[in-house]
């Protein structure tokens, strides 16, 4: 049954987190297939040059989200070419559609220095020229591992962040530098500073016992900062994620019983994404 969400909870939502290797793709792409199997219209948009969100989707294009930006810039008229966002779209049976990534997005932010609209606004006006907004109920965004233009794009577009992190050393640290870009990007005036929604540890290792005692340190954090601890339960690192993600398929198309612990977790993030700030 497809379900349309009002418009006050229609939702831009960026998974992201300056570390990589801590499943910000495989994140988003269950996610957005949680919300699909409970009614929602949900576009992905791959904003990651790896292009890793697109391979799940079984996506390889050279026409991709890059051009789409450089076409919504008239400074860069010289670089136009004829291509029309649902021409890049790709669409699904399942409710669930992607705007892919490509390399090109590597020079997004040489491509786009000598511009003189804020150039952090780029996307965020992307979606709105393309009215996207009314077109899916939630846009779900998987960033790249760093803290360039690209991200402040993201942070600038979205309504909500959504923080998956392996509980480490190097995780704690990303975290940090993080919530001082979120400081540097309130401190711009451009925009109203996305909430971050929810922390999410994930891939966690049962076999090394050091990552209960991070996961404990980084929750300490987290709570000195948002005055509560705001973190998921621990999504573990099975083979179940694995298969799937091997597979280029949700964890959703599987109905074995070994699955149903992780559905559960993810059909809580969509509850969490569904009933925030709505």
């Amino acid at each position: 049954m497809f379900f349309k969400a009002k418009e006050s909870q229609k939702k831009v939502i960026a998974f992201l987190n300056q570390k990589g290797g801590v499943g910000k793709t495989t994140m988003c792409f269950n996610s957005a297939h949680a919300l699909a199997r409970k009614g929602h219209k949900v576009l992905c948009i791959d904003f990651d040059p790896q292009a890793n969100l697109s391979l799940l989707f079984n996506v390889e294009t050279s026409d991709n989200i890059h051009q789409l930006l450089v076409n919504s810039v008239r400074e860069l008229k010289a670089l136009h070419r004829p291509l029309l966002v649902d021409e890049v779209i790709v669409k699904s049976d399942d409710n669930v559609d992607i705007l892919p990534a490509g390399q090109e997005l590597s020079g997004f932010e040489l491509t786009m220095a000598a511009v003189n609209v804020p150039r952090q606004l780029i996307l965020k006006r992307f979606i709105e020229k393309n009215d996207l907004m009314s077109r899916y109920d939630y846009i779900l965004i998987d960033c790249p591992p760093t803290l360039g233009l690209l991200v402040i794009n993201t942070i600038c577009a979205g309504h909500g962040t959504i923080v998956p992190f392996r509980p480490d050393d190097f995780s704690k640290k990303g975290l940090h530098n993080f919530y001082e870009m979120l400081e540097d990007v309130k401190d711009m005036g451009i925009i109203e500073v996305p909430e971050v929604i929810v922390h999410i540890p994930n891939l966690m290792d049962t076999r090394r016992k050091q990552e209960e005692s991070d996961l404990n340190d980084i929750g300490d954090m987290i709570e000195a900062r948002f005055g509560k601890r705001n973190v998921l339960t621990p999504i573990y690192n099975k083979a179940q994620i694995v298969k799937a993600q091997a597979s280029r398929k949700s964890i959703f198309e599987y109905q074995a019983q070994e699955f149903s612990q992780i559905h559960q977790q993810f059909n809580e993030i969509a509850d969490i994404i569904e009933t925030w700030n709505s």
